[in-house]
């Protein structure tokens, strides 16, 4: 079935997947939307609640329906998955969702699916791996959301030491979406100047290797403190999954840290992680390539074979 450029199916109604629902239908960002669950009656009252505002906003066509409507769909966004508790790391979530992933994939490929996979349900680095091993689509074509609410936190933390708007930092976390996470700090800039030379002009500057150790455990440190509070996350990554999907069908071709897989990658036979990359039309199409400094380039290292280690956990 020939894939519809503006329509995409999420699966899984949890808090994530209703979140990002609601997110599109307001951005208008997407023409048809599809909502996947195994509670259907769920599925169906999310659909009812968001096209209840729709008068109030843009016209979008909103289904509750089973696999078969993956069949059509640009993008598949798998949210469905074992929910992270309160004491868990993410790589706890592993033995419980791969499976969950590898049985979405197939009842999406079985439907006639045939553009691009983005996976959300944690561990995501992992679970894209397994999500391109399952499917056997080209590695452009299933991404991960990896660090892109990561690299929002960063840029939102920096402002507000900075005082200045979010939308002025650039800068980026790479690695796993996890624990071994890192702030690449030679690349963040304020305004187009490198943090290190901003700093003269910022009031709130404190010593530099304690601001960016403060920063770096505030970022990894967020999504737990949300959920012993809350019991989940879902605003925040909404947005960030949200604006993958723009840049997806509406061709934007916007650099977003998404976690991609990699085949030999120095030595590492298979894993997944998060680095720059320009998202467009056909996925992850191109991940860029730079050299980082000594010290940030053994950490991205040391993530890569992290995950590594739990793709072979996973059996893969």
């Amino acid at each position: 079935m020939e894939p519809s450029a503006t329509k995409v199916a999420i699966i899984g109604a949890g808090a994530v997947g209703a979140t990002l629902a609601y997110n599109l239908a307001l951005k208008g960002t997407v023409t048809e939307l599809a909502l996947i669950d195994v509670n259907r009656e769920k599925a169906e009252a999310e659909i009812l609640d968001i096209q209840q505002g729709a008068p109030l906003g843009r016209p979008l066509k909103m289904t509750a329906g089973g696999y078969e409507e993956c069949g059509d769909a640009a993008i598949t966004i798998v949210t469905a998955g074992a929910r992270q508790k309160p004491g868990e790391t993410r790589v706890d979530l592993l033995g419980r969702n791969a499976g969950i992933v590898r049985d979405i994939v197939h009842s999406c490929i079985g439907a006639g699916f045939q553009g691009t996979f983005l996976l959300i349900t944690n561990p995501v680095d992992v679970l894209t791996w397994v999500a391109f091993a399952e499917s056997g689509f080209p590695m452009a074509r299933v991404i991960g959301s990896g660090t892109t609410l990561d690299s929002a936190r960063l840029r939102e933390h920096v402002a507000r030491h900075c005082r200045v708007n979010p939308m002025n930092i650039h800068g980026y976390v790479l690695g796993e979406h996890g624990d071994t996470s890192f702030p690449a700090w030679s690349l963040l800039t304020v305004g187009g100047v490198h943090l290190d030379e901003f700093c003269p002009f910022c009031r709130s500057c404190m010593e530099k290797e304690e601001f960016r150790a403060r920063a770096a455990e505030e970022i990894r440190q967020a999504a737990y403190r949300i959920i012993e509070a809350k019991g989940s996350t879902s605003y925040a990554i909404g947005q960030a999954a949200s604006v993958i999907v723009e840049s997806i069908v509406r061709v934007e071709r916007r650099i977003l840290p998404v976690s991609t897989v990699r085949k030999d990658y120095r030595g590492i036979s298979r894993t997944a992680f998060s680095f720059p990359t320009i998202v467009g039309h056909g996925g992850a199409e191109q991940v860029l390539q730079f050299t980082l400094p000594p010290e940030e380039d053994g950490l991205l290292m040391k993530s890569a074979r992290f995950v590594a280690e739990n793709i072979q956990a996973a059996g893969y």
